[in-house]
């Protein structure tokens, strides 16, 4: 049980305060702090803090001894690697629309390119691993997203609700086949628009969703979300492409399961996320980053209708734990929490490798009912469990308040 030091992204739209103040750093940063790291990725592997005070790389020890960090059930499946990575996001701005391939997609586009000689940390290059990209993402504040295609027929009463000239043929287009064959098409007109015919385009739309918000209208939210992504990417066919998804406001503790092929894009607020140990990206717009058009239509997944949001489920009512249970095989993602006051103890899972993070008050942990192995894990830290640990317990500590810890794990071996 080794306590990390996670690294940190900077990206331009991330938050100068919250990962900071999370790991009890001064705020604001002199950057925007947008993803912290937590796992044996190879871009930004965690830092694992010996007794001693000296530090090893998470991804070293991973593959120097996978039998003892991993277990033989996960190197089975996954080999030498960790298969999950898990983030705290902070976004203060949104970020870009996007999608990610299944792992037969992710096969075949890696060694397409592979083969076609393109550099794996090219500007260019979709697929620099051949591995699938599911993920998750639990709320710790209000979280706002757009995630997945709205039900088609919902989608022409939206459009109808902020009709122009120029986008009434749209509209038509989508009434006239209300399903996921009418959805590719429109998204596929969208976003091969030329620039001449989206500057005509898009001001009408922005117009028309400021003076339905302004109004009132039954898709408000909808149409300020659809204003804000206008006035930072004007001429982006991305923000057309934003008219077709759910917009979603996740509570604390809420949390959506985004599958391969489910377009996407994170608009504000702060998160757990855990996704697949995965570089795969597709996007479709809202960022200066390459958009491969026709890759991009081969990945997505046009099906329609609401994305079911996520509460967490109990083994059985002795189990404190609340697993958000996805279909993915390489994670699963579960919350602890205790009400101020709470001090009961509550066990981890056993199988696999464990990444524990607490994101409010302080716990300890507890390796196999001995006090030696304590470890005490305040807000913003985080600490790996080796598949070769014993049984653990975690319980807040004394005046800690109400306390929070996520753990994450791959999914049933």
């Amino acid at each position: 049980m080794d306590l990390l030091r996670n690294a940190v992204r900077a990206y331009a739209w991330g938050s100068r305060s919250v990962i900071p103040e999370l790991l009890g750093k001064p705020t604001p940063a002199a950057h925007p702090e947008a993803e912290l790291w937590m796992g044996a990725h190879p871009g930004d592997p965690s830092a694992v803090e010996s007794a001693d005070g000296s530090e090893y790389s998470l991804l070293d020890m991973v593959e120097a001894d996978p039998a003892n960090q991993l277990g033989d059930a996960c190197v089975r499946r996954w080999g030498n690697r960790l298969p999950f990575l898990l983030k705290i996001l902070a976004a203060e701005e949104p970020l870009s629309m996007q999608t990610h391939p299944t792992m037969e997609q992710a096969q075949a586009g890696y060694a397409r390119e592979e083969e076609a000689g393109i550099a794996r940390d090219a500007g260019e290059r979709n697929y620099p691993d051949p591995t699938a990209k599911p993920e998750l993402v639990c709320a710790l504040t209000e979280f706002h997203v757009l995630a997945g295609f709205r039900d088609a027929n919902r989608t022409v009463k939206f459009l109808r609700a902020i009709e122009t000239p120029c986008l009434s043929g749209y509209t038509d287009l989508l009434a006239g086949q209300p399903n996921a064959d009418g959805l590719r098409a429109l998204f596929t007109t969208w976003i091969t628009l030329p620039r001449r015919t989206i500057d005509t385009l898009l001001p009408e739309v922005l117009d028309a969703c400021a003076t339905h918000a302004e109004a009132g209208g039954e898709f408000a939210s909808e149409c300020r979300t659809i204003t804000e992504l206008g006035h930072r990417h004007p001429s982006d066919a991305g923000v057309l492409a934003a008219l077709l998804l759910n917009r979603i406001v996740l509570r604390a503790g809420e949390a959506i399961y985004l599958p391969p092929g489910n377009l996407h894009l994170y608009l504000h607020g702060t998160a757990v996320e855990i996704l697949a140990n995965s570089d795969n990206v597709l996007r479709c717009g809202l960022t200066p980053k390459h958009v491969d058009v026709p890759e991009l239509l081969r990945v997505v997944n046009f099906t329609s209708g609401p994305t079911p949001v996520l509460r967490g489920q109990r083994a059985d009512e002795t189990d404190r734990r609340l697993v958000y249970v996805t279909e993915a095989a390489e994670f699963e993602l579960s919350r602890l929490y205790w009400p101020s006051g709470d001090r009961q103890a509550a066990a981890v899972p056993v199988a696999g490798p464990r990444i524990l993070v607490c994101t409010q008050g302080e716990v300890r942990l507890r390796v196999n009912g001995e006090t030696r192995h304590d470890v005490r894990l305040p807000r913003g830290r985080s600490v790996w469990l080796p598949a070769s640990d014993p049984a653990v317990t975690v319980w807040p500590t004394e005046d800690a308040g109400a306390s929070q810890v996520f753990c994450a794990s791959p999914g049933a071996l």
